[in-house]
């Protein structure tokens, strides 16, 4: 579905932040895009985290993994959200995704995933107040 109203346009615009800030590698960009607290649920052990620090603890856990799996250089590209609505102040985004990596300096691509978020506004805009992730298929 396309987006249509301004408020969706600026609830997925608000994702479109974190995951810039994701590619960046910057984790308090990716903190300030996100409601406290927040939830994420990821592929990647302990697959939840919630709190106030969601986004930095998850952040550090891929750092983590990366480094024990020889994981780096992550990058996600979503496409065009197929379902971007808004009701009052909740929003819900949901985008398909690919992220590439190097895995023991072999280049990686996962197509197929999906990004999914629920989003609240408040006086500052919205933030992410949660996020899940599902795996897509992983190429070499």
């Amino acid at each position: 579905m396309a987006v249509q109203s301004s408020d969706a346009e600026a609830a997925a615009a608000a994702v479109g932040r974190y995951i810039a800030a994701f590619n960046a590698g910057d984790a308090g960009a990716m903190a300030a895009c996100f409601a406290t607290p927040g939830t994420i649920l990821d592929g990647m052990a302990p697959h939840l985290w919630h709190g106030p620090s969601a986004a930095t603890d998850w952040y550090g856990d891929v750092l983590a993994e990366g480094e024990h799996l020889g994981a780096r250089d992550y990058h996600v590209t979503l496409g065009a959200p197929l379902h971007a609505d808004v009701n009052g102040e909740a929003a819900y985004v949901v985008s398909p995704a690919t992220m590439t990596f190097k895995l023991k300096g072999q280049r990686v691509i996962q197509t197929g995933a999906t990004f999914t978020t629920a989003l609240r506004k408040g006086a500052d805009g919205w933030r992410i107040s949660a996020w899940a992730w599902a795996k897509g298929q992983a190429t070499t």
